[in-house]
């Protein structure tokens, strides 16, 4: 147990981790806080080079739009937080749609995400995309037969054209497995600050948790191409997630002074990996 005396003996930070190290057996807590220390240190090396990116996206007039889909609690809000936290705002900007009102239910689908789309030295981060109307809303049965199959033929030539327009499009998918899902349901739930992130559609999910996944699968083999692929990553463990999506941004552009902060931004392809039929997935 740490204790006021033994916490003014140490000399330095690296008594006190070494400290951890020795006894992370004994109490978990150190474990914990030896996991955390290790996290912070390669996560801001990681934010200073996506300054630099965001720096050369500016420059350069990139427009790039970054899509974080998975099912309910993969931790894609969290991934986005790190992201954004020391990027300029007025160069980037976080989406997450309402459900669409009754105006925009006649207009065409996309229509409102048109606007949102990055303008040139631009980053907009989606908490959820378009790709609501391929998995979530034939779930739920917030769409038409009609409607749904008309967006999986449209949502092809939509991203091929964003693409000719010079609008790069990066996809991620936060793959979670049913019982870490739930795990982090009953945590929001016995979280006074965090039960408003819990709804009847993510309780939902669970119940309708194969369903879910073939409409997915549906979704990566039609909507799976070379200009904006779907990247999975393996989200149980959420700092790893975040780091590894974060170095796989950075691993795509030759912005200046690349790797000035960190050793190496090329991601675990044991946590990130482009989409393929037999990708091993933890949401299967």
């Amino acid at each position: 147990m740490l204790t006021e005396e033994l916490t003014n003996s140490f000399k330095n930070k690296s008594n006190f981790l070494n400290f951890l190290q020795d006894n992370k057996d004994q109490n978990p807590i150190y474990e914990s806080v030896l996991e955390k220390y290790e996290y912070e240190q390669e996560l801001l090396p990681l934010q200073a080079e996506l300054v630099e990116f965001q720096r050369w996206v500016q420059k350069e007039n990139k427009k790039i739009a970054i899509i974080f889909e998975g099912r309910d609690a993969s931790g894609k809000g969290g991934t986005i937080k790190r992201f954004k936290e020391h990027l300029n705002p007025r160069a980037m900007r976080v989406v997450a749609l309402n459900k669409p009102t009754e105006v925009e239910k006649n207009q065409w689908y996309f229509n409102r995400y048109i606007k949102e789309l990055p303008n040139a030295g631009g980053i907009v981060f989606f908490d959820r995309s378009w790709y609501n109307r391929a998995v979530v809303e034939p779930v739920m049965g917030f769409c038409t037969k009609q409607q749904y199959n008309r967006f999986m033929i449209q949502v092809p030539e939509f991203e091929n054209m964003l693409y000719e327009s010079g609008t790069t499009i990066i996809k991620f998918w936060f793959s979670v497995s049913k019982e870490e899902q739930q795990r982090r349901f009953e945590k929001r739930l016995n979280n006074p600050l965090k039960k408003w992130k819990f709804s009847p559609v993510d309780e939902k999910g669970q119940e309708l948790w194969d369903v879910f996944t073939t409409y997915k699968n549906q979704m990566f083999s039609r909507t799976h191409n070379s200009f904006s692929p779907w990247v999975i990553v393996k989200s149980n463990n959420k700092k790893q997630a975040r780091l590894e999506s974060i170095k796989y941004v950075l691993s795509l552009f030759d912005y200046d002074n690349k790797g000035k902060n960190c050793k190496t931004i090329l991601p675990d392809p044991n946590v990130v990996q482009r989409y393929f039929r037999n990708t091993i997935q933890l949401d299967r």
